[in-house]
């Protein structure tokens, strides 16, 4: 009788700090990647300007990639991870199909909820359409063409095909801003340039070493950090594996990964930067479906369980609803309330949907 209860006490031991660790890995994890993605941003930023880069060009592509960094580090870590481990990559998918939500449900309706935002017409003619076209074509992906290469006929996957596709897209996109930057110089923020630092040549390079080395640890944290809590968290509450690293994945990690957009979107429309916060989510956004995704995919092929498909059209439907809002030239209070209900709602969803089955 002694024996069982004492042994009953180290396992339930054993489990108390298992989940520990797990939760302060994936603390730690998501501290490293905002912490460092600052670093190596600067870093690099530094860098560009001393080889006389020009600062249209650091803008638009050094500082626009910084906020996606800890995204790319997420989902290609778990992309590796799948390669040695096996099984499904649901917070690499997860990650960036959740980040997209929050950015546009959570951070952008924070920011209106603050400070109403005008939205110029060259933004619903040029980005929006680009954004809407993207999340399209990452549906598309999703739904069909994945779908004969996954190991599970219930699964999906995108292919590395489909993953040179997105970072293809990436580099014409860029290449797309910066000819377009050049003939419109009003388009790059004075915020961008303004985050470019100074310091000395071994402090920038000790940065972008350090800075880069942070990000992989912190994605390396994150990643342990998730997928151990929603297999502890589906064994103890006989749930499905995939849906509860799809909930992580969707909920703790994109929340954590998207908190260098909502800083800055946040600061922005303190300020009055209101254009800055808009345009902060709609290039994340599209960094996150090119670069992200495309980059985790062609390291290796993402495979994720079916409920991805409608996490795919909720980021979709949350697209649409986004580029309908910003059709009437302004994106009001009332309208940031709408998309904060939404996310609210969303939530609601994922955990019925985790904890039903």
């Amino acid at each position: 009788m002694l024996v069982d209860l004492f042994n009953g006490w180290i396992k339930d031991l054993h489990v108390g700090i298992q989940l520990a660790l797990f939760v302060i890995g994936l603390a730690a994890g998501v501290f490293c990647l905002v912490k460092f993605c600052d670093w190596f941003v600067d870093g690099a930023g530094v860098m560009a300007r001393k080889l006389r880069i020009s600062p249209l060009i650091i803008g638009l592509t050094i500082v626009a990639m910084g906020t996606s960094l800890p995204e790319l580090a997420v989902s290609v870590s778990d992309s590796v991870m799948a390669i040695g481990h096996g099984g499904n990559a649901n917070v690499a998918v997860g990650n960036v199909l959740g980040s997209n939500i929050c950015n546009i449900l959570l951070v952008l309706g924070f920011s209106v909820v603050f400070t109403p935002i005008a939205v110029k017409r060259s933004v619903n003619r040029r980005e929006m359409p680009i954004l809407l076209g993207v999340t399209a074509l990452t549906v598309l992906f999703v739904c069909l063409f994945g779908m004969h290469s996954a190991a599970d006929a219930t699964d999906l996957a995108i292919t590395r095909w489909e993953g040179i596709i997105l970072a293809v897209g990436i580099v014409l996109y860029i290449t797309y801003l910066v000819i377009t930057a050049k003939r419109h110089p009003d388009m790059l923020d004075a915020e961008q340039e303004e985050t470019v630092k100074d310091m000395a040549w071994w402090k920038a390079i000790t940065f972008v070493v350090v800075g880069a080395l942070g990000i992989i640890l912190g994605g390396q944290l994150v990643v342990f950090g998730a997928k151990g809590l929603a297999l502890e968290g589906a064994a103890a509450l006989g749930l499905d594996h995939d849906m509860s690293e799809a909930l992580v994945g969707l909920t703790i990690v994109a929340v954590g990964t998207s908190l260098p957009e909502l800083v800055t979107s946040t600061i922005a429309a303190k300020k009055g930067e209101n254009e800055l916060a808009l345009g902060n989510v709609i290039g994340s956004n599209i960094f996150n479906l090119l670069f992200v995704l495309g980059i985790a995919a062609v390291v290796n092929p993402l495979t994720t369980g079916s409920q991805a498909l409608v996490d795919a059209f909720v980021m979709l439907a949350v697209t649409v609803l986004l580029f309908v809002f910003s059709m009437h030239g302004k994106l009001t209070r009332t309208h940031g309330i709408i998309l904060l209900c939404c996310y609210g709602a969303y939530l609601t969803y994922l955990i019925l949907r985790t904890v039903l089955g």
